[in-house]
């Protein structure tokens, strides 16, 4: 499908190529009117000026391939065009690809990037990567991480296969296992949490998750791997996908991951720094899924930073 012009002063008549099958129309439009706030997406599907096959559809209406789509005349706001991202940036990025092919790029992301815009953040991981690979049109996160997590990062080249992971992933059929240094310690070797968390956004704006029977059912699975003087370096098995999930469970527990400056203990993070800890050691690890028409799985393990090993090795 050909680009958006910023002011669209005509209507325009689109056809749904392959890789766009499935897709919700208001997520198409929302893609395909950049700039358009949501409210007027949602205004014009409502009324009608949508049409599909020149018959009104629903906001939830997935899209064919050949479907012809009537988009009616709106005005995008005028936006600069965006800054260009750091060479040195999009090097390192490039340079954490530990695995691609035509359906997926599974990228180590470094900690303290977003991975996406938004929140005052002009760009995150994606938006680098769609800078980076400007013909690849289709580039989209299959899940997120933590700006603060370091780690396995699956990124999506085509539609289908954006469909398929994210069924894997409401099957349980993603295997995805962090590693974190906890402070504190337990008599068990593993440890099964299974408390519901609810988000709850602060007066100022700030964005917090907490137990609450109110909220979304969780679960980690977790295990020791290795016992310090009062820390531990557990392996963390995701069972759920909440945000803020293993920091919140770890929390819960009386033995909040070091560097974790939201839900963590002040004075543990103070001490771990000088050992050289300058950021949240939560680390995704591995990631384990098999495509629906292959027989062997997809492994990919994502290399700790040489600092977050010094720090381990400071420890012993």
């Amino acid at each position: 499908m050909s680009e958006p012009q910023r002011n669209q002063s005509s209507v325009h008549i689109l056809t749904v190529e392959e890789g766009f099958d499935g897709q919700r129309i208001d997520n198409f439009l929302l893609n395909y009117l950049k700039g358009v706030p949501k409210s007027l997406i949602y205004r014009i599907l409502r009324k009608g000026e949508v049409r599909v096959n020149k018959g009104r559809i629903k906001a939830q209406y997935r899209i064919k391939v050949g479907d012809q789509i009537r988009v009616p005349p709106v005005r995008v706001p005028e936006k600069d065009a965006p800054a260009r991202l750091d060479d040195r940036l999009l090097t390192r990025l490039a340079g954490g690809i530990i695995f691609e092919d035509k359906r997926i790029i599974v990228l180590n992301k470094p900690s303290g990037l977003a991975v996406h815009g938004g929140s005052g953040l002009n760009f995150g991981v994606i938006e680098a990567l769609r800078q980076m690979r400007p013909d690849e049109k289709q580039l989209e996160l299959v899940h997120r991480l933590d700006r603060d997590t370091s780690g396995c990062l699956l990124i999506a080249k085509k539609r289908s296969a954006l469909r398929s992971l994210h069924e894997l992933m409401r099957t349980n059929g993603i295997d995805k296992r962090y590693i974190a240094l906890l402070n504190g310690s337990w008599n068990r070797d593993r440890i099964d949490v299974d408390v519901p968390l609810l988000k709850n956004t602060l007066q100022g704006g700030e964005r917090v998750v907490m137990v609450d029977p109110r909220g979304k059912e969780s679960l980690t699975r977790f295990s020791v791997r290795e016992r310090y003087s009062g820390r531990m370096l557990v392996e963390a098995r995701l069972m759920t996908g909440r945000t803020h999930q293993i920091r919140v469970h770890t929390a819960h527990l009386g033995t909040p991951i070091l560097g974790d400056e939201k839900y963590g203990d002040s004075e543990a993070n103070k001490q771990i720094k000088g050992l050289g800890l300058k950021r949240l050691f939560l680390h995704a690890e591995t990631l384990r899924f098999r495509w629906p028409d292959e027989k062997q799985d997809q492994y990919f393990k994502a290399p700790v930073e040489p600092a977050l090993n010094k720090v381990l090795s400071a420890l012993k």
